[in-house]
């Protein structure tokens, strides 16, 4: 495992070979998971190689990088701090999970977060389906929109499969769809109204989805 820093040329090839082969970069050099949210302003992908960050940055013209996975200790996580700082992005972490409900706090932060970054903004995680998915669901409804709207950032076409235990983040859009939609505003629900432990609770799985995002793909 790869726990940094980046100082010398061995550091780097340390960092490259736990990207790769440990944290799967192999298959993200050509596979991106790329896609707008809001076009000119926000976009989502899996976790950008330095080079694809570079790039994407040049070309949509991006100021902030949102990384969902939160601060870790492995390479591809020193590889995109390191291309950030080269390019001048500003780097946040906002650590969101893949497979409880969503918790309040979190949502609140990124709520804050939002209203304060420049842009446009890249928002990643690891492949760009589950976490990236909760997150721009939440810009779709930051943004005024509506829960139907937003589910449709949690779709298959992204990786996201909602019969396994990630299907709980749909389960969070559904729960505001059916409670208080058009009633309560958003951000007043997740604040006053809305209850994790129940979400979580009364959320059922398939097993084999659930084997297959987390044993086989290996989805954190």
């Amino acid at each position: 495992m790869f726990k940094g820093p980046l100082i010398t040329k061995k550091d780097y090839l340390h960092a490259w070979k736990d990207s790769l082969f440990l944290d799967h970069a192999i298959f993200r050099l050509v596979w991106t998971n790329f896609s707008p949210v809001i076009e000119e302003k926000v976009y989502r992908s899996n976790h950008p190689t330095p080079r694809r960050l570079k790039k994407m940055a040049e070309t949509y013209q991006l100021k902030t990088l949102i990384n969902l996975r939160g601060h870790r200790m492995c390479g591809s996580d020193a590889l995109s701090r390191q291309a950030s700082q080269d390019i001048k992005l500003s780097h946040i972490d906002m650590a969101f999970e893949s497979r409880g409900a969503p918790h309040r706090d979190r949502i609140l932060r990124f709520s804050e977060i939002y209203k304060t970054i420049e842009f446009p903004m890249l928002m990643h995680c690891k492949s760009g389906a589950d976490r990236a998915g909760l997150a721009s669901g939440l810009v779709i409804l930051f943004e005024g929109g509506r829960a139907a709207d937003a589910l449709k950032q949690l779709h298959w076409q992204f990786g996201h499969f909602n019969r396994s235990r990630t299907g709980i983040l749909d389960a969070f859009f559904y729960h505001y769809m059916n409670e208080a939609e058009g009633k309560i505003p958003f951000l007043e629900w997740v604040t006053y109204h809305y209850n994790e432990k129940a979400l979580y609770h009364s959320f059922t799985t398939s097993k084999l989805s659930s084997f297959m995002v987390d044993r086989v793909l290996k989805r954190e």
